[in-house]
C-alpha cells in the first residue's frame, strides 16, 4: 500500500528507530511509548488489521510472535514483557497495519487510548 506509514517505514522511506529486521517483519521503537519499553513489530505484507487475516497469514504470524521472545531478550526484558495487538477502530488501533506492540517494564495498567 502506497500510503501506508507502516509501509514506508518497512520500505525505508521513512526513518525509524529499527531493532530488528528481516524479510517479513520490522521491529522499531514507538515514537510516543506508553512504558519504558514499547517497541512495535510489523509485517512487511501489509495487513490492515487481526481482523483481515487470511488463512495464510498463519505462518507469518506465529513467525512474528516467536520473534517476540528475541525481541524482548534484546531490549533487556528478563522480567517479562507484555504483547498487545489492537484490532480496528473499535479496538483503539490508530495505524491500520496490523502491528504488535512489544512492552516491558509496564508501570501502569491504564491501556485506554493504546
Amino acid at each position: 500500500m502506497t500510503d501506508c506509514l507502516f509501509c514506508k517505514i518497512a520500505a525505508g522511506e521513512i526513518p525509524a528507530d529499527i531493532v530488528y529486521q528481516d524479510d517479513q517483519m520490522v521491529a522499531f521503537k514507538d515514537i510516543a511509548p506508553k512504558a519504558s519499553v514499547h517497541i512495535l513489530l510489523i509485517p512487511r505484507k501489509h495487513i490492515v488489521s487481526l481482523a483481515e487475516l487470511e488463512p495464510g497469514d498463519s505462518g507469518l504470524i506465529g513467525e512474528m510472535l516467536l520473534k517476540t521472545q528475541q525481541i524482548a531478550a534484546e531490549a533487556g526484558l528478563k522480567e517479562g514483557y507484555r504483547v498487545i495487538a489492537n484490532s480496528g477502530d473499535g479496538g483503539g488501533q490508530e495505524v491500520p497495519h496490523l502491528h504488535f506492540h512489544i512492552l516491558g517494564d509496564v508501570r501502569d495498567d491504564n491501556w485506554v487510548g493504546f
